[in-house]
């Protein structure tokens, strides 16, 4: 494992750079300017760059998120979601027809195809989870309570992270009420990292792959899982947890996993 004070030092290995967004390319506000320099100089050598991110919406609205942030559109060529991953199942009826939302009404985007199917928890086949209720957003007893009665129906969730900062604030997702659900007794289908199954939408076999994230559980889990390089970016999701880098093989011994190299943030 190596600190890695700039990304140039070993760009010339891989061909393929399969990079996180949010924690990585921006906070959920704003672009990083650094990482964006990345961007610049692996597009002027000819590496191939794929956006991969738990996002529980489709590739084409993330793609619009990034826009509104001024993104360059020369970047947004590879964008793939855990989202659109999950829409492309629900859309061939996989897990039935009929589904329960649990989420905010603004993620109605991954369903947009089959939203006659929309019903009540009573009444669904399975539930979609893209999030937490606007109103409940902090309170994960309310979904061991509406949840206690139906762990016997599949639970998709659309992104397995637990939390995400949103600037400097620290908001729940998906996989904490995924995990709320399996303490249960339920049974979670999950798509997006670590998942192996994403991957394919992202590279073919035999291209030299980084992998680069801020979520050990995820992006650097499924760096692991697939055996590929990864570069931790220790300033994203796990900030709170890191005082100084000396405590990184401890945490990374924690969460049962392995990475190549470590930046602050992502920098050329």
């Amino acid at each position: 494992m190596r600190n890695l004070n700039h990304l140039s030092e070993i760009f010339h290995y891989y061909d393929t750079y399969v990079i996180d967004l949010w924690g990585v390319m921006h906070n959920g506000i704003n672009l990083n300017p650094k990482a964006i320099e990345v961007l610049e100089r692996l597009r002027e050598n000819l590496k191939k760059i794929v956006f991969l991110s738990n996002a529980p919406r489709p590739s084409f609205k993330v793609i619009e998120f990034l826009r509104r942030m001024k993104m360059d559109e020369k970047f947004l060529s590879k964008v793939v979601t855990s989202g659109q991953a999950a829409m492309n199942a629900i859309n061939q009826n996989k897990f039935g027809e009929r589904f329960y939302h649990l989420g905010p009404s603004r993620d109605q985007s991954l369903f947009e195809k089959v939203l006659k199917n929309k019903t009540s928890l009573d009444n669904c086949d399975f539930i979609i989870c893209t999030g937490l209720f606007d109103e409940h957003e902090k309170d994960l007893n309310y979904y061991k309570d509406l949840l206690k009665d139906h762990t016997s129906k599949n639970f998709i969730c659309t992104n397995p992270d637990l939390i995400v900062h949103r600037g400097n604030i620290e908001e729940l997702c998906a996989g904490s009420v995924a995990k709320t659900f399996e303490t249960l007794g339920g049974k979670v289908i999950y798509y997006g990292k670590p998942h192996k199954e994403i991957y394919k939408m992202c590279f073919d076999q035999g291209e030299k792959v980084l992998a680069i994230g801020d979520n050990l559980r995820t992006d650097i889990k499924g760096a692991n899982n697939l055996n590929i390089d990864s570069l931790f970016i220790y300033n994203g999701v796990h900030r709170n947890e890191i005082k100084n880098i000396k405590e990184l093989p401890t945490l990374l011994k924690e969460y049962n996993v392995k990475t190549n190299f470590f930046q602050r943030e992502l920098e050329w």
